[in-house]
């Protein structure tokens, strides 16, 4: 395939770039159909110059042989779910599994806490979903987690927190957290489609009443890769029927209105009592408010969360909260053999060695549909140990999502252990020579 520096007919380049409506709103395209072959691929340069094209799908992390090849690969999904379907480089993961991403969820688990202290519901409402919005803070980088392998699990200490993969075709997995204040259930499955350079994700999630706008990540392959999310966000008191509903401002020209969120908590009549604004990566701020949704005089804005420092220059652009996701010392005692923190891909991958990651990764994912194949021969059904299917179906705006909750098993088993043992890891070997072995045996029940 023909480079910039090749193409004889170098006019042909970003002949055609044009400014257009996004599917957000007005966000700047760069249609690159002339770009050397990939036909029907956009960029889209958030900060909205029009004089770049050519210049803005050249930056981000890959190599322009990279591109080549993955495009090569690509472009017969443009239009297809591609969650589990794809095998992806290593070049675009960070050292953290999709587990350790929901258990990041949890940075800001205070406003829970908050929520479950306060006596005015209105205010219990600003609080749960600040909650909400602050998550989406860790959706902003543009890194891949690794796909979980079948029965992987993540435990956290700090509050009682598991979270377990426990279906590959479709990606599902379930998660239980509680501490004195709340419980927090959560299944949840992932619907994406391909665009070519850019991919929808679409959250199927049932956590209390909470329906989530859904995501979309822009330049995949050409240009800087960012991550965008309009649309409502709606959270629902299914005891009292208050709500709030927040809509997350779609990216606009030059930036404008990005990341913003602006919205309400409404009574049970639908009368709105508390508005809320601010931005998802950086602070939520509410105010009393009339009937007509105007700030009451005299009342003045108050912030209600902000986003916490973050390390300078670090690579994977993780929280100081997300570099402690693998650490063993937020882990219970006697973790188990199934934990993200032990496998040897997302292991390597924190120790700077692709070639490791990418070995490792091939070998896990192999072993994982060798596995596959071996209890479709045996008729056998792999069956999650700490989550039991319930006939409950939630209905989501993506499709039905089948739920699981918690069995309890999990709660025994950590009663069980003697509290002074501790799982040693040494520092300088890899932990696990195959997470997945482990999985077989501790996660699967045959039927």
């Amino acid at each position: 395939m023909a480079t910039p520096e090749n193409n004889s007919n170098k006019g042909v380049f970003f002949a055609a770039v044009t400014s257009g409506l996004s599917m957000f709103g007005n966000a700047m395209h760069r249609s690159v159909n002339g770009l050397l072959g990939y036909e029907g691929v956009e960029v889209i340069n958030p900060e909205g110059g029009k004089e770049d094209a050519e210049e803005e799908a050249q930056k981000g992390r890959w190599r322009q042989e990279e591109r080549d090849s993955y495009w090569k690969m690509m472009q017969k999904y443009i239009g297809s779910d591609i969650t589990s379907m794809v095998t992806l480089p290593v070049i675009i993961f960070e050292p953290m599994t999709m587990l350790q991403k929901m258990a990041e969820l949890m940075e800001y688990v205070n406003l829970l806490d908050e929520a479950d202290k306060c006596e005015d519901p209105y205010m219990r409402m600003v609080y749960a979903s600040t909650w909400a919005v602050s998550v989406y803070f860790a959706y902003q980088r543009t890194w891949k987690p690794f796909n979980p392998i079948l029965g992987e699990t993540y435990e956290r200490l700090m509050i009682t927190h598991l979270l377990n993969w426990i279906s590959h075709h479709p990606p599902m997995s379930a998660g239980h957290a509680e501490n004195d204040h709340f419980t927090y259930d959560v299944t949840s499955k992932l619907r994406t489609k391909f665009l070519g350079n850019s991919v929808d994700v679409y959250p199927m999630v049932l956590s209390w009443i909470w329906s989530p706008p859904p995501t979309k990540v822009n330049n995949l392959i050409f240009g800087r890769t960012w991550v965008d999310s309009p649309g409502d966000m709606i959270m629902t008191n299914m005891t009292t029927g208050d709500k709030v509903v927040l809509y997350f401002q779609p990216c606009g020209w030059f930036g404008v209105n990005r990341y913003e969120v602006d919205g309400y908590v409404y009574n049970a009549n639908e009368e709105p009592k508390i508005l809320m604004t601010g931005k998802w990566n950086e602070m939520i701020s509410y105010q009393p408010c009339d009937l007509e949704g105007e700030p009451f005089p005299g009342t003045e804005l108050k912030e209600v969360w902000h986003v916490a420092k973050t390390p300078p220059n670090d690579k994977y652009q993780f929280t100081y909260f997300a570099h402690k996701l693998n650490s063993f010392d937020t882990a219970p005692n006697r973790l188990l053999a199934t934990d993200s923190r032990l496998r040897p891909d997302r292991w390597a991958l924190e120790k700077g060695d692709m070639a490791k990651t990418g070995s490792s990764k091939s070998s896990l994912e192999e072993r994982q549909r060798a596995e596959k194949r071996n209890r479709e021969t045996k008729g056998e059904k792999f069956i999650p140990k700490w989550f039991d299917l319930t006939d409950e179906i939630a209905p989501t705006p993506w499709g039905d999502l089948e739920i699981y909750r918690f069995n309890g098993k999990y709660t025994d088993h950590q009663s069980s252990i003697d509290a002074s043992v501790r799982m040693a890891i040494p520092e300088t070997t890899s932990p696990l020579n195959s997470l997945h072995g482990r999985i077989t045996i501790q996660e699967s029940k045959r039927q």
